[in-house]
């Protein structure tokens, strides 16, 4: 996952105030008496995001940051929420700070009430129980918009406790142009196309890209990335442990990845060993894999909306090497294209002022819902079947995004615990690589230290108590 580093910043956005030329302290007087300039009793709320797009719909608008579209979004519900005199409040957040700023605020009772994020990275609070159900405010029209797949991977228990906004899928990208190069032709997609090859065909691509690439052009290039010095773009190698077969959780959260998962083991070292991919894959991280394949190192990466279009603009801005990268799937045994995508959507935190979570959950629904706003996912990719179809002409790769919906796979299984869940993977993907454990152990060993990284999170899980 990509890192920001960016400082922490603050934008108080305060509701329109409507027929306040009487106020002689120039609106203070409603802090004092509890009731808003409205006549309505003042709640105030507040809403944290990490760095997701900028602007309300584009990048290019003038002052555009990340805070424009939940601000734009506040102006719009406080002017015509009818309830309370809403006063919101937008903080923006670095991603790597998170779980920090998190743990402190709800240790001290001062949580946001609201939080817009890539849901898979706050299940842990669900099972902690500090986020509220949105059960109640999601209506038939957003069930019947939004494909079920994403539902299912916001549902944790009987409720959803995230409010799916748009998402952001993982892929393969690969670069034509080496495929032409090593005689290829024959399996490069569409421009516009999310590229499905089965098994064998990728085996055979990863061949020809070893022994058929011109060295003279592409010297010191391998066909394909391989990463596990630590647990960022884990998702991509939790996918290819589903390479024989998707069972990985059972019914009850745990990890039963058996023969499948040892037969993909057993698949990415035999790949490994026979150099089809980048060498010392246990001390490459994520970054490394995209800058090498950036600078045609790799004709095999990984990438999702977000990677696939900084590349573009480093490629039009003249900082990396011109090419022609297009979209796959990740291949399977069966056939059936491997996808998984990262949602991003708003949760709401418990509080102990009622009146705080009504306005909470009346904005997400608001800006999760609105026709005007939801047109804002078009920065990531949109989950609603209505904004694809109404903005498919604006980029070609929507379409092809949601025909492979069908395809996805809840990675995280909702779990308890899944952030120390990661941690346990790579190590043993390291194990494998360097020869230090077969296939049957490295998996053997990921199943034994993942459930009792499960179970011991199921032990303070509400989902799992009730």
């Amino acid at each position: 996952m990509k890192k920001w580093s960016m400082g922490i910043t603050a934008v108080t956005i305060m509701a329109l105030l409507a027929g306040c030329s009487g106020n002689a302290d120039n609106g203070n007087s409603s802090a004092n008496d509890g009731s808003g300039s409205k006549g309505k009793e003042k709640v105030s709320i507040n809403v944290w995001l990490t760095p997701q797009w900028k602007g309300v719909l584009d990048a290019t608008e003038q002052g555009a940051d990340y805070d424009s579209f939940l601000k734009y979004a506040a102006k719009k519900f406080t002017e015509q929420y009818d309830k309370y005199d809403a006063d919101i409040k937008v903080e923006v957040i670095a991603g790597d700070q998170r779980d920090q700023l998190l743990n402190v605020n709800l240790n001290g009772g001062t949580a946001p009430n609201v939080f817009f994020e890539s849901t898979f990275a706050m299940g842990d609070y669900v099972h902690r129980g500090a986020l509220e159900p949105l059960t109640d405010i999601i209506d038939d029209n957003a069930k019947s918009d939004i494909a079920q797949n994403y539902w299912d991977m916001v549902k944790f228990g009987d409720d959803i406790y995230f409010y799916p906004f748009q998402n952001n899928p993982g892929t393969l990208v690969y670069n034509a142009d080496m495929f032409k190069a090593a005689g290829l032709e024959q399996y490069v997609g569409g421009e516009n196309e999310i590229k499905t090859w089965t098994l064998a065909e990728y085996e055979q691509i990863l061949e020809g890209l070893k022994t058929k690439l011109p060295k003279d052009k592409y010297s010191n290039a391998y066909p394909m990335a391989l990463f596990a010095v630590n647990n960022q773009g884990d998702t991509w190698n939790l996918s290819y442990l589903r390479m024989f077969g998707l069972d990985f959780f059972d019914k009850d959260g745990n990890i039963v990845l058996g023969e499948n998962g040892v037969k993909s083991a057993a698949w990415l070292k035999k790949i490994y060993d026979a150099k089809y991919t980048n060498p010392g894959a246990e001390s490459v991280s994520s970054n490394d894999a995209n800058a090498m394949f950036q600078n045609q190192q790799l004709a095999i990466s990984f990438t999702n909306p977000v990677l696939f279009n900084g590349i573009k603009a480093n490629m039009a801005s003249g900082t990396s090497p011109k090419f022609d990268i297009r979209l796959a799937n990740i291949p399977s045994e069966s056939g059936d294209p491997l996808t998984f995508t990262y949602v991003v959507g708003a949760s709401v935190f418990q509080s102990k002022d009622p009146k705080k979570t009504e306005v909470a959950k009346d904005f997400v629904k608001f800006f999760s819902s609105d026709p005007e706003l939801v047109k804002s996912s078009k920065n990531g990719i949109p989950v609603r079947a209505s904004v694809i179809k109404e903005l498919s002409g604006e980029n070609p790769f929507f379409a092809a995004y949601d025909a492979n919906s069908k395809y996805i796979f809840n990675f995280s299984g909702n779990v308890p615990g899944y952030s120390q869940l990661r941690e346990a993977l790579y190590p043993e993907l390291q194990a494998l690589y360097m020869g230090a454990k077969t296939p049957e152990q490295a998996i053997k060993d990921y199943v034994a230290s993942g459930n009792k990284v499960i179970q011991s999170n199921k032990e303070n899980s509400v989902i799992y108590k009730k």
